[in-house]
């Protein structure tokens, strides 16, 4: 892969996570329109129920606090799932360079002249550098689509909630 090859392939991965982060963004303001209609259609429901205890909507109420326990806990299950994903993930590359590291040690010191030696290290350090930033736009795309599949749940009890309650 040339140069450019890769730094087109890098712009459009930028360019994705810049979608998804909008797309994100988006979704968690929804998300937050939808809770706030939420709450205002269940203090009404409760607050009817304070005048007129024959009013009061029991599946409702216990709905209050089963659907955030689920949704809760499908959010956290993606979170989970996320970083422990990104701890595989990092855990394979510490592997990785560690034993890049030793390779250019060797070579660094099995070099016949101090240019050899340096050339061995300026080798590792501008591989080092490249894996680097490849590592973090990994990183930075991994927790974005975690962000987004954290939301996720939340996002559709609050905006299915918001349309039910609406009626």
């Amino acid at each position: 892969m040339t140069k450019l090859d890769k730094a087109i392939k890098t712009g459009r991965r930028l360019t994705r996570d810049g979608v998804h982060a909008a797309e994100t963004a988006l979704s968690g303001g929804e998300m937050l329109q939808a809770a706030g209609d939420v709450i205002n259609a269940r203090l009404e429901i409760m607050a009817a129920g304070m005048t007129d205890p024959r009013k009061v909507d029991l599946k409702e109420m216990s709905l209050m606090s089963t659907e955030k326990v689920e949704a809760l806990s499908a959010s956290a299950s993606a979170m989970g799932k996320t970083f422990g994903d990104i701890g595989g993930r990092l855990g394979t590359s510490v592997m990785t360079e560690a034993s890049l590291a030793s390779r250019a040690a060797t070579a660094i010191a099995s070099s016949a002249t101090p240019a050899g030696a340096m050339q061995a290290q300026y080798s590792y350090a501008v591989g080092w550098w490249g894996r680097a930033a490849a590592q973090m736009l990994t990183l930075n795309s991994e927790l974005l689509k975690g962000q987004a599949e954290a939301l996720r749940p939340i996002h559709k009890t609050a905006v299915a909630n918001a349309k039910r309650l609406k009626k």
